[in-house]
């Protein structure tokens, strides 16, 4: 599909009516991936922690291409520019196969097992059987082609960028800086939880989903449905309409921060009418809101001087693949991995602060069930992706879904009656497809 067909296509001004087949078309997916994913853009591939030994590997992805996230050996005398962090695709150069297939592990090098070309870690080829043929009395049989030079076939490196312990990399050499690339107003909000801290990895959950990439995007860039949707959210006060909130995106719009301060728990003029309030709820267990405030929490937001907000939540939406969350004392890396127009794969890190007490550790473990797969909040997400692909293909190429709370702008908010997020990211998104092929 061209950009001219993708544009002419989309015959409502602005972004605040997304086409059905946005969601659905096979062709423009396609594209997303060589535009968006495989273009000048910056993917989560995982957390520095997740290697810290020399020879520790873990795969990852970036867009549907399966790498391998790896700690390499650095000089003593280059430690002080060299994090030593390399991602290369996990395909051999010599007939393509996908050679690691250990999920994470330590290695010394990578051999294929087809015919054991070998890899050292930084992606190099070290060598290969038969290079230089096979003696035979006077004669050499076969071998590779004369002039064939190793430094010629190493696997595909990717570039690496490396903030507060978060790694991502692209395959573009025409991505801009990653800081340049997040941009002045998502920075602090990185910065107030990473920056200065060393995590320590508490678990993980993985799931598919059966709807398209984009959906998971949009709904933690959407404030209208935690309050509505999630009976744990409404009625225990963890998100609800009338609480103290911004939303906050970059100057391009395609990553956001949605930050709020936390109700209390009971009855509020907001929860009327609302059936996922469940008045008379209480828990088994409320250790699972056995909240409590951490210094961090605090941010010197420089897109709002005076700001008053201490906030108890904060979802980080990095475009195009990773999600951030602080949910009170709850952490997690979200990495939506896309499996075609119709499903994606979210792999969730859940993590914590080496300094943290063990009471915390046990705090942020046990409000970790609030998310996940199973999880309390998130897996009423899961089902209405599922049921939104469902509509979008019994629709056809016709219909189009509608984000006009609070109008049809892009603007920044200090509320969360609104779907701004959304309109801005398919703002962006309209822009970068609408580009021609380079």
């Amino acid at each position: 599909m061209n950009a001219p067909q993708t544009l002419s296509r989309w015959s409502q001004p602005g972004s605040s009516r997304v086409p059905f087949w946005a969601y659905t078309d096979a062709q423009l997916y396609q594209r997303e991936l060589d535009k968006i994913f495989y273009g000048p853009h910056w993917g989560y591939v995982g957390l520095e922690v997740e290697i810290p030994n020399t020879g520790d590997f873990k795969l990852s992805h970036v867009g549907e291409r399966q790498v391998i996230l790896v700690r390499d050996r650095v000089a003593p005398k280059d430690r002080a520019t060299d994090h030593g962090i390399r991602v290369v695709e996990n395909r051999c150069a010599h007939r393509g196969v996908r050679f690691c297939q250990n999920p994470q592990g330590n290695a010394r090098s990578f051999v294929c097992p087809y015919h054991q070309w070998t890899y050292k870690l930084n992606g190099d080829l070290a060598g290969l059987p038969f290079k230089d043929g096979v003696k035979d009395g006077d004669c050499i049989n076969g071998g590779m082609p004369e002039g064939f030079d190793l430094k010629e076939h190493g696997l595909t490196k990717l570039r690496v960028a490396v903030l507060h312990g978060l790694v991502f990399a692209s395959f573009s050499e025409a991505a801009e800086p990653l800081e340049d690339y997040l941009g002045a107003n998502v920075m602090p909000w990185l910065d107030r939880i990473f920056k200065g801290r060393q995590l320590t990895l508490l678990g993980y959950n993985r799931q598919r989903i059966p709807g398209n990439w984009k959906l998971m995007m949009e709904n933690i860039k959407d404030p209208y449905h935690p309050g509505l949707l999630h009976t744990w959210f409404v009625t225990f006060g963890l998100w609800r309409a009338d609480q103290k909130s911004r939303m906050v995106m970059d100057a391009h719009g395609r990553h956001a921060v949605m930050i709020s301060r936390r109700n209390e728990g009971g009855q509020a003029a907001v929860t009327e009418g609302v059936t996922s309030f469940k008045a008379g709820m209480t828990l088994h267990d409320d250790r699972l809101l056995d909240v409590v405030p951490e210094a961090w929490w605090k941010v010197d937001d420089p897109s709002n001087p005076g700001s008053d907000i201490t906030p108890t939540v904060t979802m980080i939406t990095l475009f195009p693949g990773l999600i951030i969350q602080q949910q009170v004392n709850s952490l997690s890396t979200r990495h939506i991995v896309p499996r075609g127009e119709g499903e994606f794969d979210f792999v969730w890190t859940h993590f914590g602060f080496a300094d943290d007490p063990p009471e915390m550790t046990q705090r942020r473990l046990r409000q970790a069930n609030l998310f996940g797969p199973a999880g309390f909040v998130s897996a009423d997400d899961g089902e209405v992706i599922e049921f939104s692909q469902d509509g979008f293909r019994q629709a056809g190429v016709t219909g189009s879904t509608l984000c006009e709370l609070g109008g049809t702008g892009t603007e920044m908010t200090e509320h969360m009656v609104t779907e701004t997020l959304i309109r801005s990211m398919y703002a962006y998104w309209k822009k970068v497809m609408a580009e021609a092929a380079v």
